[in-house]
């Protein structure tokens, strides 16, 4: 595989750098290089930034509002904004729902939807997982009751992240029982202002609130805002999971993470040395550095495929599970470089304009709650346990 860049892909390199280095407010990004949480209107002012540009979904296709790029070019763009500092595109409207409107609705649903989810006027969530029915989604109860023009739903999501901004959902209900759990399933979209939603947070164990319960009571969905076929949403559903597990590996930002922790190795100290002096502690940084090196290589593969991500296999399950086992392994080697200074937990020197001090270095500050936070990145998408047995299924075929 040839890693060099061409003239063009360099003059592009450097005009990306140019453009986030001259447009990503300081505030934001100092907030993301510090690990500091950041608000809705942090995410939202970024992404009007990207979409005043027309970079906002550079893989959408260009009539719809993508930049026609591409796939090495959104690779570089993903390195620079990340490596920048630039906050992560919330993915469940550019990433998610975008792709499939785009594969399976309908053109009134693209002409309302798409326009709004570029201009971030829109805020989404997703609707998948239950208290029962979560690695195995295919056990949903959730259910939309068909009254002539109209759905009826009711039922429970859980963990559903950022309910609490959203303006709509994409949600999946039960609109048919059927002998194959997968089928009898909808794709469904519906507006979180809807008489009957319910929206109650669940705090995780890093103090936040971004997570939250979502209960249906007797809530009414316009017919027209079904995605497809009835009882096809388990079809959509499985194309929009193969964009959410491409994108939650994560690459580029765990490379950003990488460079954060030499750094906070370098400035601490062991036996009255750098801890980036320390031999054993180098080569655990250098085993975690291998295998994101040896995942970025197969990440080019994938993209060499040309193929949509939502048809790319069983490859998204493979990148999912091995981006997801590095960013675990960054965070926990994180923890380890600050010492006893990451045990103090203290949420409230992370807020802004908060008058309490962190104890020890302002970077040991944010260490404790990412790494009690980024447990889940194995388990959301669908648990790696889970994504072994796509792969196992799909290449061994047991």
């Amino acid at each position: 595989m040839d890693l060099s860049l061409n003239a063009g892909e360099r003059a592009f390199r450097d005009e990306a750098r140019a453009f986030v280095a001259d447009n990503l407010p300081p505030v934001i990004r100092r907030k993301v290089l510090d690990g500091r949480p950041l608000k809705k209107d942090d995410y939202v002012a970024w992404q009007k930034i990207l979409h005043k540009r027309g970079w906002i979904a550079p893989h959408w296709p260009v009539e719809w509002g993508g930049a026609g790029w591409t796939p090495i070019q959104q690779y570089i763009f993903e390195e620079e904004t990340a490596s920048a500092g630039a906050p992560p595109i919330i993915a469940f409207g550019v990433h998610m729902l975008g792709p499939v409107l785009i594969a399976y609705g309908s053109e009134a649903q693209k002409k309302r939807y798409l326009p709004r989810i570029l201009a971030s006027d829109d805020w989404w969530c997703q609707g998948f997982s239950e208290p029962n029915a979560g690695s195995d989604l295919a056990s949903l109860r959730t259910r939309a009751r068909r009254e002539g023009d109209v759905y009826v739903l009711n039922g429970q999501k859980t963990w559903t992240t950022y309910a609490q901004y959203a303006d709509m959902m994409f949600c999946l209900a039960r609109t048919a029982d059927t002998a194959k759990k997968q089928e009898g399933i909808s794709f469904l979209l519906l507006d979180m202002k809807s008489s009957g939603v319910t929206v109650r947070p669940i705090i995780t164990l890093d103090g936040r609130g971004e997570i939250n319960e979502v209960f249906f009571d007797d809530v009414r969905i316009p017919v027209s805002d079904r995605v497809g076929e009835e009882n096809r949403g388990w079809t959509y559903a499985k194309y929009l999971l193969g964009y959410e597990r491409t994108n939650i590996a994560g690459i580029a930002r765990s490379k950003q993470q990488l460079r954060r922790l030499k750094s906070i190795a370098a400035a601490e100290t062991s036996n009255g040395r750098p801890l980036l002096d320390d031999r054993r502690f180098r080569e655990k940084i250098a085993a975690v550095e291998i295998e994101l090196m040896a995942l970025e290589m197969t990440n080019l593969r994938v993209l060499a495929d040309g193929r949509p991500r939502g048809e790319l296999g069983y490859a998204p399950s493979l990148l999912k599970i091995k981006g997801t086992e590095i960013q675990q392994s960054i965070t926990e080697l994180l923890l380890e470089a600050a010492g006893p200074f990451a045990l103090p937990f203290v949420p409230e020197a992370l807020e802004e304009g908060s008058n309490v001090a962190p104890v020890g270095p302002a970077h040991a500050a944010p260490l404790a709650p990412q790494y009690f936070n980024w447990r889940k990145v194995s388990i959301f998408g669908g648990s790696n346990e889970i994504q072994k047995n796509v792969v196992a299924k799909m290449v061994l075929g047991f």
